[in-house]
């Protein structure tokens, strides 16, 4: 019987998990641009933690290994940004990143009142790019970070409620 990935939030147990994860997850990044001194290769332990203490972060977990994580937090305006989406290349290709990606949008909204996510993803990415495009994100700026590397920010807005919700909302208040 195989087992199957459960996702949930991440703990400072899972910190050294995550940081393996993030440096394996990002060495095709760093190959794409050349550039091995990105943020994601050389963030530290202590930062991860601080990271894990402050914000959201969820993990993908398969049996007791760490396979998949994301974090996200809320600014003042409403906006969730989201950040480092990463999945084991072994678990890639089979819905995961989309699984990660939803739970961390519901979580946020849910529990710190997002009103718009936000990420941002560099150019060269196309397949993450792609898989963003695919759940509702729209490209909304590109900025230079270097000569060899331009972050694209794509930003999507929660679905509205459909017409039975309305209807139920507004009947619940009258």
């Amino acid at each position: 019987m195989g087992m199957s990935v459960t996702i949930s939030a991440a703990t400072d147990v899972d910190a050294e998990q995550i940081l393996k994860l993030q440096y394996l997850c990002y060495q095709s990044e760093a190959a794409l641009y050349g550039d091995y001194g990105i943020e994601p290769l050389t963030q530290t332990l202590d930062d991860l933690r601080a990271e894990l203490a402050r914000g959201c972060v969820l993990v993908a977990r398969l049996g007791e290994e760490v396979v998949g994580s994301v974090r996200g937090s809320v600014e003042e305006d409403g906006t969730a940004v989201i950040g480092k989406l990463i999945v084991h290349p072994r678990m890639q290709r089979h819905g995961l990143g989309r699984r990660l990606l939803s739970a961390i949008e519901a979580r946020l909204a849910q529990e710190r009142s997002a009103k718009r996510y936000r990420l941002s993803v560099g150019h060269r990415s196309e397949g993450t790019i792609r898989l963003h495009r695919s759940l509702g994100y729209t490209p909304v700026a590109t900025e230079p970070v270097s000569p060899r590397l331009s972050m694209v920010t794509l930003e999507k807005y929660p679905a509205p409620l459909g017409r039975e919700a309305v209807r139920q909302e507004y009947a619940a208040s009258a």
